[in-house]
């Protein structure tokens, strides 16, 4: 049988993409992207972070991250401020402009969660959430070289 969830998880991420974004601008919020809203989404738990650890945080590859802080920085939501032990290394650490911004964007998250999560249980929500954290962690083993692809699925041979 013919499996769609990777299609369809990449539909979701598009459609919902372009719903969030109407919903930011409604809010005024235009400077930002759902991709860099990832990105605050991880400062937000965790401030003044170096670069590897916030590309670890977001799935991000470091070009992708570093174009992104860039606009961040641009738009003085971010700034980057040399590590005391090893002036290297970088760490990324919010404004206060982004502070200010993180209720307004913490709600429109929430009203974002609402709308996917329309009809479910809470039951069903912890356990489509924590299929989605599997299939991650089995993309993530993969592209790390760790793992490869599975032959069998249920103990049958494909």
């Amino acid at each position: 049988m013919r499996r769609y969830g990777a299609f369809l998880i990449a539909q979701m991420h598009q459609v919902s993409g372009r719903i969030f974004s109407r919903m930011l601008k409604n809010h005024d919020i235009e400077t930002i992207s759902p991709a860099q809203g990832r990105i605050l989404f991880a400062l937000w738990s965790s401030d003044d972070i170096p670069i590897h650890e916030l590309a670890e945080k977001t799935s991000l590859k470091k070009t992708t991250l570093t174009t992104m802080l860039d606009a961040l920085q641009a738009s003085g939501h971010i700034i980057r401020v040399p590590s005391g032990a090893d002036r290297r290394k970088i760490h990324i650490r919010l404004t206060d402009k982004d502070k200010q911004l993180r209720e307004t964007y913490s709600q429109v998250s929430a009203a974002m969660a609402s709308l996917c999560y329309e009809g479910f249980s809470e039951e069903e929500i912890e356990l489509f959430e924590g299929s989605l954290k599997k299939i991650l962690a089995n993309l993530k083993r993969f592209e790390s070289g760790k793992d490869a692809p599975a032959r069998s699925r249920r103990g049958k041979t494909q």
